[in-house]
Formats: structure tokens, sequence, C-alpha cells
């Protein structure tokens, strides 16, 4: 398990230094990028978006914030909570978002292509399963 862990790390490392790379000509980032891209799937609160990306609230609303003084996001009223606000893309954010994805997918086509179909699907099959039992057992039941 050490070994699949520190290559994940790894792998993580590596994907992130590519999302900025791929991000970058847009005046992006990789932490940027997956905000916007958890914001285009649905209207979520920061707290939910924070949930779904594996990150503090805190970091996330300090990202949003500035996607929204760049105009890429905007608040919304949240009909279920009056004070967490709803974050949304505004037509310039879904723009930057489609040309990031546009750029990330030639990208991910080509190195999904040297690895081979088969095991990109074994590989993801394989972390799936880690994420379930990492989900039911967290370390505080160690």
């Amino acid at each position: 398990m050490s070994g699949l862990a520190i290559g994940v790390l790894r792998v993580a490392g590596y994907l992130t230094q590519a999302g900025d790379a791929l991000s970058k000509p847009f005046g992006q980032t990789s932490a940027r990028w997956q905000v916007l891209a958890a914001a285009a799937n649905a209207p979520l609160s920061v707290a939910q978006i924070a949930r779904v990306l594996g990150l503090s609230r805190q970091a996330v609303q300090r990202l949003a914030d500035l996607l929204e003084a760049d105009g890429l996001a905007r608040y919304e009223d949240n009909p279920a909570h009056q004070r967490a606000k709803l974050l949304t893309l505004t037509p310039a954010g879904e723009k930057t978002l489609a040309d990031i994805q546009a750029k990330q997918a030639v990208w991910a086509n080509a190195l999904g292509a040297r690895i081979g179909e088969a095991d990109l699907l074994q590989a993801q099959r394989i972390v799936q399963r880690v994420l379930e039992v990492l989900e039911a057992h967290p370390v505080a039941d160690v």
C-alpha cells in the first residue's frame, strides 16, 4: 500500500505540473481550473466544492473569490442555505474552462495512447477501489 501511495502522490505532482502548464496560457492554475470545473457541473457552495475536490473550505473560498474578481464566476443565492452562496460560472468562465479542457484533451489523448486503454482502465478500477476502502476506513479508525 505504501508503494502505491508514493506512486499516486508522484503522479499527482506530475498532473498538477501539467495542469498548471495547460491552464497558464489562459491565466489560470490547476487549482483555479479545478474550481472552475467543479462549479461548471452544477451550482455548488464553496463547502461542497471543497468536499468534491478534497480541499479545505478556506482554500476553495480564496480561489472562488479570485475567480469572481476576475469575472469568471459569480455567487448566487442558495435556496437551501441563506449564507452559503452557490458558485456558478459566467460566460467568460465557461469559455476559459472550455479552452483549457480542449487543450487538455489533446494532451490527455496523446498520453493515453502511449499507456494504452486496457492499462488505463485497470488503473482506474484499482484507484477507485482504493478510494472506496479509504473512504470506508479513515485513518482515525486505526
